[in-house]
């Protein structure tokens, strides 16, 4: 073993020391690995920045704007509301679930297939009662799974991809992890159908800020266009369609108003209707049913890029300059530059327009404006901002998010594209169609994730660049002698699912791809097989919360405990080695 050798394997075992210890970020641990490699001397300063251009960035990146925006079109949760009246038991529930968040993430980043459908088991689960922690965890094992099956599914296969090409001048196509990944999928499903009873029943998820506030409901005004479902169905009809989340206070139709308005009455286009509901609620149904917010003021954003208009929620104080006034009188929009789109007061239902209701200390207002200059001017109305929610009233559904991800998949599946391009182009074409603000954009991308990749990537190049690669292979392969083919594959898979708990699965790969075509090298096999087995071991982490993002994603919400895991995890680990190293062979023959 040489110097560089030592020192390469040495900073990766600190690297991974520093991940298992979890004091320190993983985006640190990264950044720190980086630094020592820099300093040891096996990564030359040139190339110690070249892992944040690489493709890999841009796509994870690209690929959760992608997730975000069709998660927030609506579609998703319009599909699912169809068939929830028959997901009356918890196997029907997790059938449907873990079937959908399956099958998306073949075609969207795992974890944004993940985070798509989570708040629908939300719903799911207030709705039947069954307990979030059923759901959550097998639904973040379906993802994993899923993401087995296309290159853009999970990071590990795109690093395998790349380390194919390297190796043997072509990348993985589209498809190619399909029969090994789809069946492992279809495996996995069935015994998560049954094993979630492996779960502890007794896990309650952490209550998020929403719950904190007791309101009874916000008022909020909207107008039925011509091209709204809502249009010609009764009033009853839309209260159903949102659960009896939402109730209809008054249907105001010209000069005609009737308040609490019976549940017969047809409701038209041009109608103007007076909601009430919890924002969530009021945000699917003014969504989903394409209604349209009734502005009380003309001129709010006038000069304010469409980017920096936001939402924020306030309490009017008793010191209030607001109180006693109707936002007519007010006229917040030329005089603030904000507009009121819901009011929530407590003991009192609110049916006149919004523009005529006289504001009262306590009262709590959603308010639309620039987000940059909302905080100083609730400062001098005397407005309490509340902590902050992720409201979205007044956005209507679209299937144009949709239509771009499946034009960004179609161009990847026939080759005319590369994926990083595919999935840039998608996310700057979702931004100019304003499906997500640039703001929307810059919180939903995963940073941490990225720097993290960025840091790494050059450091396993090094381990390569050394030749530690090549004496780790050597190592393995002299101890894979001593077995069958299928026991070298097996102890790969085997070691790619041990090391990746420990060392994020796109690190893992980052680290175990190189050593696998080495690996396969020495032994005289097609390094295909043993790629495979890399990427199937380093993709399936159902051990621990920290060796994947959506293992991290349903931890908190589930209410689970680090050793919850491998109670599900450990039998699914089992069943994938058992059954992944025998389809691996058939399909990627040795």
């Amino acid at each position: 073993m040489t110097v560089d050798q030592a020192l390469a394997f040495a900073i990766v075992v600190g690297m991974m020391a520093l991940f298992i210890w979890g004091r320190l970020r993983y985006d640190v641990v990264a950044l720190l690995s980086l630094l020592a490699a820099i300093a040891a001397g096996i990564v030359p300063p040139e190339k110690a920045f070249s892992g944040f251009s690489d493709d890999i960035v841009i796509i994870v990146g690209s690929a959760l704007i992608v997730s975000a925006a069709v998660g927030r079109s609506g579609v998703i949760e319009r599909l699912v509301r169809r068939f929830g009246p028959y997901l009356t038991t918890v196997y029907r529930q997790i059938a449907a679930l873990v079937g959908s968040v399956t099958v998306m993430s073949g075609f969207v980043k795992n974890i944004g297939a993940l985070a798509m459908l989570m708040p629908v088991a939300f719903q799911v689960s207030r709705r039947s009662g069954t307990s979030p922690s059923s759901l959550l965890m097998p639904m973040s094992f379906g993802a994993l799974l899923g993401g087995t099956v296309t290159l853009i599914g999970t990071s590990p296969n795109i690093i395998v991809s790349r380390v194919r090409e390297q190796t043997l001048g072509q990348p993985f196509e589209m498809f190619d992890f399909a029969p090994v990944g789809a069946c492992l999928s279809l495996i996995g499903f069935l015994f998560l159908l049954v094993g979630w009873r492996l779960l502890p029943n007794d896990r309650k998820g952490i209550v998020s800020m929403d719950a904190a506030f007791t309101l009874e409901g916000y008022t909020t005004e909207v107008a039925v266009p011509e091209d709204s479902p809502a249009a010609n169905i009764t009033v009853k009809a839309l209260e159903d369609l949102s659960e009896g989340d939402v109730e209809v206070i008054s249907l105001i139709r010209g000069t005609v108003r009737r308040f609490d308005p019976a549940g017969n009455n047809i409701i038209r286009a041009g109608d103007v209707l007076i909601l009430r509901g919890e924002p969530s609620a009021l945000e699917r149904l003014v969504a989903l049913e394409k209604l349209t917010l009734v502005p009380h003021a003309e001129g709010n954003g006038r000069d304010t890029p469409s980017d920096e208009i936001g939402i924020m929620e306030a309490v009017i104080t008793p010191d209030s300059e607001l109180i006693g006034y109707s936002v007519g009188q007010l006229k917040l929009a030329d005089r603030h530059g904000m507009d009121l789109l819901a009011v929530s007061r407590t003991g009192r239902r609110i049916a006149n327009r919004l523009r005529a209701v006289k504001l009262r200390a306590g009262d709590v207002v959603v308010l639309q404006g620039n987000l940059t200059t909302m905080p100083e001017t609730l400062g001098a109305l005397h407005l309490l901002p509340l902590a902050e929610r992720d409201l979205r009233i007044g956005r209507r559904g679209s299937l144009l998010p949709l239509a771009v991800l499946t034009v960004a998949m179609g161009l990847v599946a026939f080759s005319i594209v590369p994926v990083a391009i595919a999935f840039f182009g998608a996310a700057v074409v979702l931004l100019l169609l304003r499906s997500l603000s640039l703001r929307e954009a810059y919180d939903v991308v995963e940073w941490p994730i990225l720097v993290m990749l960025g840091a790494l990537i050059p450091v396993s190049d090094a381990l390569r660049t050394t030749g530690g690669t090549d004496l780790i292979a050597g190592w393995l392969s002299e101890t894979a002698s001593y077995l069958p083919a299928y026991g070298a594959l097996l102890l790969l898979m085997a070691a790619a699912m041990a090391v990746t708990p420990f060392l994020n699965n796109a690190a893992t790969v980052l680290v175990m791809a190189p050593i696998a075509a080495s690996f396969a090298g020495n032994l005289g096999y097609n390094p295909d097989a043993f790629l495979m087995g890399v990427a199937i071991g380093a993709a399936c982490d159902f051990l621990t919360p920290i060796g994947h993002q959506c293992n991290t994603l349903v931890m908190g919400p589930g209410g689970y405990r680090f050793g919850d895991y491998w109670r599900l995890g450990l039998p699914l680990s089992v069943i994938v080695l058992l059954a992944g190293t025998p389809l691996i062979l058939y399909f990627w023959p040795l």
